[in-house]
């Protein structure tokens, strides 16, 4: 189970992992973290950015140094992370690689519906998405190959991670695909029946039955 953490936002996870290389000021946190492409492994809303860095501070996790100036620009104030900060980051990462999280990716929510659709229009749908998936997929290995070149393999692991999932996935929606362009799918042609003729599949009311008897009280809770 994961721990409660102090400073929940994922966005300080990176946050720390950057003061941990040296004191920054605010800025300075965000050009390194778009620069490195963090926003590809971690969602970055650069609104809370600032509210990430106060929350870090106020629990101890960082503290202001001192302040810098750059021409005519407002002093800018310096962080540093404190060794609470560096076991919070350690500790975090430890549960992150150990503990497996139930993730809950839009796609999957919408497959969880999707007979709501007639498996026509979700087969045309699923064809569009497997094109974006493979432009992706091919403009990852035409970044990782380039990248490869001048960064070591540690730098690079997220990213692999990333495109292994994302191969996956094209993977799945091509043999998905397959099965409704085929129609080898099992109950397509009673998925397809209910939207032309409104006739619900035998085993859909069986489950409505099934549900509607675990809804009822029994005799002894009616009491």
């Amino acid at each position: 189970m994961a721990k409660r953490r102090k400073v929940a936002n994922l966005l300080a996870l990176p946050v720390l992992s950057t003061l941990s290389e040296r004191p920054m000021y605010p800025y300075e946190i965000a050009s390194t973290l778009r620069r490195r492409g963090k926003d590809a492994s971690v969602k970055i809303n650069w609104g809370s950015f600032y509210t990430v860095v106060r929350n870090l501070e106020k629990h101890g996790l960082i503290k202001a140094t001192g302040t810098v100036r750059q021409g005519n620009q407002p002093d800018r104030t310096v962080y540093a992370i404190t060794p609470e900060g560096r076991a919070e980051l350690a500790d975090w990462l430890r549960e992150l690689v150990e503990v497996p999280e139930r993730e809950y990716p839009r796609f999957q929510a919408a497959l969880a519906d999707i007979a709501t659709l007639h498996p026509r229009e979700f087969t045309v749908l699923l064809r569009r998405r497997l094109e974006a998936l493979e432009a992706d997929l091919a403009e990852q290995d035409r970044q990782l190959a380039e990248h490869r070149a001048w960064l070591p393999e540690l730098l690079l692991i997220e990213a692999d991670y990333h495109r292994a999932l994302s191969s996956a996935e094209v993977d799945w929606v091509r043999a998905l695909l397959a099965r409704l362009e085929d129609g080898t799918m099992a109950g397509l042609a009673d998925w397809a029946r209910f939207h032309e003729t409104g006739e619900v599949p035998q085993e859909i009311d069986w489950l409505h039955e099934q549900e509607r008897a675990r809804a009822e009280p029994s005799p002894e809770e009616a009491d």
